[in-house]
């Protein structure tokens, strides 16, 4: 595929976004940002009988918003799991979005994804915490694997700040 097709599928997602809005309930909401940009992603997860579910909404760039609706596309036409969502390394989601349109914005190719992985990370947690008789689970913030975005509140005080690309 060549790089203007790259960037046809990227307008698509981004003018006709998949899986986009509220999720609820959801088991998890996580937020995550691109503090170097202002985009910013919030991630709604639910547990369905053992598989995900996600929604997502979001500001910002054409690449971190096409982003997040492709891999809720490939979520459930591919009917991922968590192990496949925590799996996918950041530069296969590069390269399924096209490296070449994306390869000079690589945290916003990566943000959805990101928060994809904190949310469920949080989910298998707070299920373990329940699943032990610990009580509630607490909230937590995410260092998203050190890739440079920012999740939980601090990703939506990041957006308030008035970042851009």
């Amino acid at each position: 595929m060549d790089r203007q097709e790259q960037i046809e599928i990227l307008l698509d997602h981004f003018n006709n976004p998949r899986g986009n809005g509220q999720l609820d309930p959801a088991d998890v909401t996580m937020p995550g940002g691109n503090p170097g940009c202002g985009d910013v992603i919030t991630v709604y997860l639910r547990d369905v009988d053992g598989k995900p579910k996600i929604a997502w909404e979001g500001e910002g760039c054409t690449i971190s918003q096409a982003s997040a609706s492709i891999l809720a596309e490939m979520l459930v036409d591919e009917a991922w799991s968590y192990d496949d969502i925590l799996n996918t390394d950041y530069t296969t989601m590069i390269e399924i979005l096209g490296k070449e349109a994306v390869q000079m914005r690589p945290k916003c190719a990566t943000l959805a994804l990101g928060t994809l992985k904190a949310a469920v990370r949080k989910l298998q947690r707070d299920q373990l915490i329940v699943r032990e008789g610990l009580g509630p689970a607490e909230p937590t913030v995410e260092d998203a694997d050190g890739i440079g975005i920012v999740l939980g509140k601090q990703a939506l005080e990041e957006r308030g700040r008035g970042a851009t690309h």
